[in-house]
């Protein structure tokens, strides 16, 4: 069974995490971007990983450029951003691509074990979601539309499980 737990990404402060490191949690993995009509969703995001972290859960950010070019910044502004204006604690990684020859490795994985609204692979703008069991499998993709808080359901069902 291929999981995400094959994959690595360069965090925010240039460390390469092996997404192994999370085995057994239930995660939450979103494409993000600072200057977008959707950046208020961190607040909601933030709210989750504050409220589950303790039963095995975490949110993982990947800032991406590749939508209207709202991520415009380098790993410094983008944490300074995440850090001032959301309070974030979670990881956020450097900034990748999610579309395209140049997709991260992690995406192009997702986006093959979850496509989206007709079958569709591509992402189509930023803080699109995926859910990821404790088995390292993606169980859910989430429109961009999909409030953090509505998810809670989701969540609380795959923690509940056991590998």
């Amino acid at each position: 069974m291929d999981t995400i737990y094959r994959f690595s990404a360069v965090t925010l402060s240039g460390a390469p995490l092996v997404l192994d490191t999370f085995r057994g949690q239930v995660l939450l993995i979103v494409n993000t971007a600072s200057r977008c009509g959707f950046t208020p969703q961190y607040q909601g995001l933030q709210a989750l990983y504050r409220e589950y972290r303790d039963r095995g859960f975490a949110v993982l950010g990947f800032p991406c450029n590749q939508f209207g070019a709202q991520e415009p910044g380098d790993s410094q502004a983008i944490g300074e951003f995440c850090a001032m204006n959301y309070q974030i604690d979670f990881p956020i990684f450097e900034k990748i691509e999610v579309n395209g020859d140049g997709a991260h490795p992690l995406y192009a994985f997702l986006k093959a074990s979850a496509p989206g609204v007709l079958g569709s692979e591509a992402i189509k703008w930023n803080f699109t979601k995926f859910l990821i069991g404790r088995d390292g499998c993606v169980k859910q993709r989430y429109a961009p539309l999909t409030a953090p808080e509505t998810l809670h359901g989701d969540i609380e069902a795959l923690l509940a499980e056991t590998v």
